[in-house]
């Protein structure tokens, strides 16, 4: 890895962090694109960086992160289902799905055909809940468990958020508004666990591609951001989906093509 190498990173993981088109997923497929291979460090790379484009929900978020009681309370009840299952689960994903491409690649397809069907089925309801401080516990903890599907590569922790939450009753931009704020607990979670247990291993220059994959990932974010939001209110997430199925049969051909 290089310091362009990690720019680029930062790139994928600002925009692709908070579309349903999974971030880790694009990550993974990016270092098979740019001949990174799926050493210890870039595991750990590519679980770190996304913490920088959860900050830019901090900031963009500030007032109703940190100030409302409310929402911190259900957040916290979310986070715990996606806890328990992410410690639970820990070693065999970092050891046998990520970095693995096929399974990121047949998990977008299968989601984009999902998220697709969903979309042509899904009607929301007059009395839809259209504040994230109205999201009761109970959708906050069945929303907590949706996103836990997403520990699979490629499955997109966002798009889990999201179709559990419509499902529940919840409107398009409540439910992408707390899975934004939902990221921020999961993230920092993942993030010091993985670091826990392997920063020691991390040389300097390590350490700067960190540095600089963080940054870029913040700073794209912050623009992923406002446009999901601007897009959401005009338009249904299937324009993803469509996406998630091209991108994976794309990707598909070229590993046929490489046989």
């Amino acid at each position: 890895m290089n310091i362009l190498h990690a720019v680029i990173f930062g790139i994928v993981e600002g925009i692709s962090e908070f579309l349903p088109i999974s971030s880790t997923g694009h990550l993974i497929l990016t270092a098979q694109i740019l001949n990174v291979s799926q050493s210890d460090f870039i595991k750990s790379f590519e679980i770190a960086i996304q913490l920088g484009a959860i900050f830019s929900v901090v900031v963009l978020y500030f007032k109703s992160l940190l100030l409302d009681l409310k929402i911190i309370k259900k957040l916290i009840a979310a986070f715990i289902p996606t806890g328990i299952i992410g410690l639970i689960f820990y070693k065999i994903v970092k050891r046998f799905l990520l970095g693995n491409s096929h399974i990121v690649i047949w998990s977008l397809l299968i989601g984009g055909i999902f998220l697709i069907i969903f979309e042509l089925l899904h009607r929301e309801k007059a009395d839809a809940v259209n504040n994230v401080a109205a999201i009761s516990y109970k959708q906050a903890i069945f929303i907590g468990l949706f996103q836990s599907i997403a520990i699979i590569p490629g499955v997109s922790r966002s798009a889990a958020a999201i179709v559990g939450g419509l499902s529940l009753g919840l409107k398009r931009k409540t439910i992408v508004e707390f899975s934004f704020l939902l990221a921020v607990p999961t993230m920092l979670a993942a993030t010091v666990l993985d670091l826990s247990k392997n920063m020691s291993a991390f040389t300097c220059n390590q350490f700067i591609f960190l540095l600089v994959g963080f940054s870029t990932s913040f700073i794209v974010a912050l623009l992923a951001i406002k446009f999901l939001i601007s897009f959401i209110q005009r338009h249904s997430f299937m324009a993803f989906g469509v996406y998630r199925i091209l991108i994976a049969l794309l990707f598909l051909f070229f590993i046929s093509q490489g046989k």
